[in-house]
């Protein structure tokens, strides 16, 4: 009988009466484990040998477990150095135990959440005791994690640890659990008496290649068979987000309409963000349960102070012989607080106050398409950032006439015509209306945006004289009313559907 090399290879090595893995054959043979188990595969379909499988699962510690066998468990050094402090007599100041711990960062709030829970003591009103009768060398994950370094990447059946140890430090991220396809290999009857009678090597030829062509020795090998009809392995290639390329779409029709792109900083005061768009400092969206603030830095740097006096002004006293003003607190401190921006309305007073291209005269139009940060509940229509499509136009005896048809030449680029419009109330736009658009699937109006004509009270403190028209539209509610998706998760975030993503044809 002839066979290839690598399958004479196996069957010489494998055995008839007990079972070889294909690591060992691969040992055994000198050749690589997937040669290997490609030649196990083919004599399976000969009917020569046996194979059988099973997952094994083996442990292995991670850094932080190894490092905590080389120092301790932070617990446990946080009882010794309590002992070492006297704390099993009175108890100690908790700063001053963790000061002669050497215990850092992580390692404090680790130590702390397991002290007591394992019985080294109690921790109260920033003071800790020890009990003189714990005993550290008893503690089973201590023990568990020792015996898991003498056998790194070992079976969990042959490790030697208390199954409740063993979860617990998986628990706490000390060791990673693998699975593992093992493959044994037995030889069949047939196989024996074809070894017995006697076996071949047949020389076979992989590939066609110019020295075979050329000596004209391709006429005389014997060429290796393929499996044509053989699974084999799918390669995704990369390509551009459909969210991004109707984020491009969305610049090309406003540019197209004469608009300019607006750019600016992710990261922004609150001044710039809500105090110059006449939002009270007390408004409940600018809590921070509302809000993304910074924990490093703060507070921006620097503002424009006659800006500042005269936004301050208006919160205060309003704008005009008529106005009001909020007759609420306004401190500068928190309008220099900084925060993820809630909406891309923080470049359009960039812009508008002139801060960051200089003074516009009307007519203007700006955009952006850009993300926004809101702590927002998750649902199928709401997302902690999304893109909002900002734009506003600036010139004399605007009207909301002029806002209703730029939105209905906007939209019918994307072959959406039946926008509805809803009024509204926003404390910087009057009169502010929403928008809605049918989804294509479900029938149900859907809010796409939010708009209106800015209010003497935002636009004077900036300086500007003239009318501006502004809205704020999702680029995601976009997206559900072109392609009918029903849940934003889907396109956008960890929970993706990338073969949706794949399939979904491309509208232009």
């Amino acid at each position: 009988m002839q066979l290839p090399s690598q399958q004479v290879a196996v069957l010489k090595t494998a055995n008839a009466d007990e079972a070889t893995s294909v690591d060992a054959l691969a040992t055994a043979t000198d050749l690589p484990p997937e040669t290997v188990t490609g030649a196990v595969f083919e004599l399976e379909d000969e009917g020569l040998v046996a194979v059988s499988e099973r997952v094994d699962e083996t442990v292995a510690l991670t850094d932080e477990g190894r490092e905590y066998v080389a120092e301790g468990l932070p617990e446990v050094r946080l009882y010794e150095a309590a002992l070492e402090a006297g704390a099993d007599a009175d108890p100690v100041s908790m700063g001053q135990v963790i000061g002669a711990s050497g215990l850092e960062g992580n390692a404090v709030d680790i130590a702390l959440s397991n002290y007591a829970r394992k019985g080294y003591g109690a921790i109260d009103g920033g003071e800790i005791t020890a009990d003189p009768d714990a005993a550290p060398d008893a503690d089973t994950e201590a023990n568990a994690l020792a015996a898991l370094a003498d056998a790194d990447d070992a079976p969990t059946d042959g490790v030697d640890v208390d199954s409740e140890a063993l979860e617990s430090l998986d628990r706490r991220g000390l060791l990673e659990r693998r699975e593992s396809t093992v493959r044994e290999v037995t030889l069949t009857e047939r196989a024996v008496t074809e070894l017995m009678a006697g076996l071949e090597t047949a020389e076979t030829v992989g590939q066609v290649t110019p020295e075979l062509l050329t000596s004209g020795e391709w006429a005389d090998v014997e060429f290796a068979e393929y499996n044509v009809e053989a699974d084999a392995e799918q390669f995704q290639g990369g390509n551009v987000h459909i969210l991004r390329q109707t984020a491009e779409r969305v610049k090309d029709v406003l540019v197209g309409m004469g608009f300019q792109e607006m750019e600016g900083p992710h990261v922004d005061a609150d001044f710039w963000i809500n105090d110059c768009l006449f939002m009270p400092q007390d408004h409940p969206a600018r809590t921070h349960w509302d809000r993304f603030a910074l924990e490093q830095p703060t507070h921006i740097g620097e503002l424009p102070d006659d800006l500042v006096d005269r936004v301050e002004r208006a919160h205060k006293e309003g704008v005009g012989p008529d106005g009001e003003g909020y007759h609420s607190p306004w401190d500068e401190d928190f309008a220099r607080a900084l925060a993820l921006r809630g909406h891309t309305t923080s470049l359009s007073t960039r812009y508008l106050s002139g801060e960051e291209i200089g003074e516009l005269e009307p007519p203007q139009r700006y955009f952006s398409v850009e993300k926004v940060y809101r702590n927002d509940t998750l649902d199928p229509t709401h997302l902690l950032e999304f893109f909002q499509i900002e734009g506003w136009v600036m010139a004399d005896d605007l009207s909301v006439r002029d806002l209703m048809g730029t939105f209905e030449e906007f939209y019918a680029q994307f072959g959406i015509e039946d926008i509805q419009f809803k009024p509204h109330y926003n404390p910087y736009t009057e009169p502010s209306f929403e928008l809605f658009g049918t989804h294509p699937t479900t029938g149900e109006l859907v809010e796409i945006g939010n708009s209106g004509i800015f209010r003497e009270e935002m636009l004077d403190p900036l300086g500007v004289d003239c009318d501006v028209m502004a809205w704020g539209l999702a680029l995601e509610r976009l997206l559900m009313l072109m392609y009918g998706f029903e849940d934003i998760r889907d396109i956008h975030g960890t929970l993706c559907d990338l073969e949706l993503l794949r399939e979904t044809e491309v509208t232009y």
